[in-house]
């Protein structure tokens, strides 16, 4: 097999909003119905699905989103971006909540930020250093 490509697929408990939440992340979807989006940002796509429980392509393997009390990452996406620091202030203008302020971490190469989708899914937001 050789693969063309990676594209994440997150589950969601609600697809709509979570179709307007990644188009403040610059996606833009290609396709969209009650239970399936397909969006993309010029560099990538994301499908974001609906949980449920499976169908014949799948036995035995159900799709659910993240429990809301947990901490834990249980899916993540990260978004290059070329400057991480004006993405994080174009994104607290959309109202997008951030867990933390860019940083650029103790090993050095990248400036970082973090925040949570509406399900909980870890979303970093990274601008790889020259």
């Amino acid at each position: 097999m050789q693969a063309s490509g990676v594209a994440p697929l997150m589950v969601v408990r609600d697809v709509a909003r979570s179709v307007m939440f990644y188009r403040r992340l610059g996606f833009r979807p290609s396709v969209e119905w009650s239970t399936y989006a397909k969006l993309a940002n010029g560099t990538g796509i994301l499908h974001l699905a609906a949980q449920g429980d499976p169908p014949p392509d799948r036995p035995d393997v159900a799709l659910m989103a993240p429990d809301d009390t947990a901490n834990a990452v249980v899916a993540a996406i990260v978004v290059q971006v070329p400057d991480c620091r004006r993405a994080c202030t174009d994104l607290i203008a959309a109202g997008v909540e951030l867990l933390t302020e860019p940083v650029e971490p103790e090993w050095g190469g990248e400036v970082r930020a973090f925040l949570r989708d509406p399900d909980g899914h870890l979303v970093e937001i990274n601008e790889a250093l020259a």
